[in-house]
């Protein structure tokens, strides 16, 4: 009765820790349709530049990851080449569930509550603070800065995966590229309703508002790891069922008729558009 999912997903976005977001990554994707992370191949692609402390330093990450999510690595592919200037990633995850188990992003109802896990934008601060570290020294303290660095410890979604699935969802989507307004977006096209949400209820950090403030980031649109948005007939019952387990999670919002994605901030009224590029890339500029 059991079915395969596959996932498959790049690092491209920071050289630092990318070997645990790798890993991470991949699992939520496949936490997103309800299935447990069993296997994972690498294809690892490294510059001329690369040497073996960094190779074993990538792995190190990699096995480390794998060994706290119970995660074997089946294969893969290693390779030095002019092609690329920095490390690159990518991880095909394999996961299993139950056939009348599965989610989709598809798989919201008119009707259906939407909640956010735990706080938007905390992979992306997370990658900000290790790339543009002695920037942030310049201007917060360091217990600051080593707190933002340390909201990776928050990036895997697996635990809400599985509080969700049982106790009853519609649809999962990791909050990925694009942020939360991306995530919202693409559930909501997948599924083929419309979306009011409500901007203030949308979890956050103050320390992602202030790292964002600082490189003129829209928290919004950064790159969410680590919060995973969900659709489900009783909101507040999943809401219960996850805080019960240890898990911060909102309802932010319902499904509504129609195709129009609203987001609501007080007296005003926003349209959600398709995903551009993450706000993350911006640092790099």
């Amino acid at each position: 009765g059991e079915v395969f999912v596959f996932s498959t997903d790049p690092i491209t976005g920071t050289e630092k820790n990318m070997g645990s977001l790798a890993v991470q990554i991949t699992a939520n994707d496949l936490a997103s349709a309800g299935a447990e992370p069993v296997a994972m191949l690498l294809t690892v692609l490294l510059p001329p530049s690369a040497d073996e402390p960094l190779i074993r330093t990538l792995m190190q990450e990699v096995d480390e990851a794998c060994g706290k999510l119970n995660i074997q690595i089946m294969g893969g592919h290693t390779e030095i080449t002019a092609v690329v200037n920095q490390p690159v990633i990518s991880v095909t995850g394999v996961g299993k569930v139950q056939k009348d188990k599965l989610v989709t992003t598809g798989g919201a109802h008119v009707g259906d509550d939407i909640i956010a896990t735990k706080w938007i934008g905390i992979e992306g601060t997370s990658i900000v603070a290790r790339e543009k570290e002695e920037e942030l020294l310049n201007r917060f303290s360091r217990s600051f800065v080593e707190t933002v660095k340390s909201f990776d410890q928050y990036l895997s979604v697996v635990p809400e995966a599985a509080v969700a699935v049982k106790h009853g969802v519609s649809a999962m989507h990791d909050v990925t590229e694009g942020g939360i307004y991306g995530a919202l977006w693409e559930m909501a096209e997948a599924s083929g309703i419309g979306l009011e949400v409500d901007l203030k209820s949308i979890p956050i950090r103050q320390e992602t508002v202030e790292v964002c403030e600082q490189f003129h980031l829209n928290p919004y649109q950064l790159i969410s790891s680590g919060s995973m948005l969900m659709a489900a007939p009783d909101g507040l019952g999943l809401v219960q069922a996850l805080k019960k387990a240890g898990i911060p999670a909102s309802i932010v919002g319902r499904c509504v008729e129609g195709k129009a994605k609203k987001i609501v901030n007080g007296e005003d009224t926003a349209y959600l558009e398709r995903p551009k590029t993450d706000e993350l890339y911006k640092i790099y500029e």
